[in-house]
This record gives structure tokens, C-alpha cells and sequence, in this order.
């Protein structure tokens, strides 16, 4: 019997599309889903080097939960590039403004520093509501 080892490439990927509804659910525990299934971490052919995660479609991005006091104590850094003009907002700002922000950022942060996040991220889709843009690819329920 003849041992083979799967190599996984981008032309071998077979790529999903998952649904995750944020309504009610935890800021960290549904970003480390997400993250996961980006990296494609929940895959048999997982290779760290090779981008070969799903696609993932968030709806009611602005209903998702954080515990404690983190609405007023959580911050966001913004920077220009020019001394002194560091921006800070609090989460309950950031909710108002760009609630889809709080999610991407979150996801972000889990992901490998290196030239695959670029790619991974282009594959997660953040929706304002809960019209999904995406039902054509038919996709799964992503359970968290």
C-alpha cells in the first residue's frame, strides 16, 4: 500500500459559501468561528501556508453582543500619520458609525500576520440587516 500525503494549492481548493446570522451572539466566540473558517482550519487538506478557507456572509452585523462594560471601555485607534493625530473612538461610537467595523477588526486581529489576510478578508462579506446579497451560491448555516 502506497502512502500519498494531499498537498493543498489554490487550484484544488474546493471553496464553500457559509451563512452566519450575529443577532445576539458573543463579539469573541463568533469571530474566532469566522476566523476558523476563513483559514480553512476546519478542513482535512489545512496547509498554513496556502489560502484554502471558505467564504462567510454575516447578517445583522450590528446586533452583535458584547458582555461587561465594554460598549463605553473597548476603543478603536485610528492614526493619519502626522504626530498627534491619533483618533479614539469607544465601541458605542464605532456601533453608530460603522457597525461592520467591530466584526472586521475582530476577525482581522485572529488572522495570520502575513500576506494571506489581505485574501482571507476579501472573502468575508459583513451585511447591515438581514437581506442576504448572496443566495445565489446557495450557502450553508454556519453553527457557532
Amino acid at each position: 500500500m502506497k502512502k500519498t500525503t494531499l498537498r493543498q494549492n489554490v487550484k484544488n481548493t474546493d471553496r464553500k459559501w457559509f451563512l452566519v446570522d450575529a443577532k445576539d451572539k458573543t463579539l469573541g466566540e463568533l469571530a474566532v468561528a469566522i476566523a476558523n473558517t476563513l483559514r480553512g482550519k476546519n478542513k482535512v487538506t489545512f496547509t498554513p501556508h496556502v489560502d484554502g478557507g471558505d467564504y462567510v456572509v454575516v447578517l445583522n452585523v450590528e446586533k452583535v453582543r458584547v458582555t461587561g462594560n465594554k460598549e463605553e471601555d473597548k476603543k478603536y485607534y485610528r492614526h493619519s500619520g502626522y504626530l498627534g493625530h491619533l483618533k479614539t473612538e469607544s465601541l458605542k461610537v464605532v456601533r453608530e458609525k460603522n457597525p461592520a467595523r467591530i466584526l472586521r477588526d475582530a476577525v482581522s486581529g485572529m488572522l495570520p500576520k502575513n500576506r494571506l489576510r489581505a485574501s482571507q478578508m476579501k472573502r468575508l462579506i459583513l451585511v447591515v440587516g438581514d437581506k442576504n446579497p448572496h443566495e445565489a451560491q446557495k450557502p450553508e448555516i454556519l453553527n457557532i
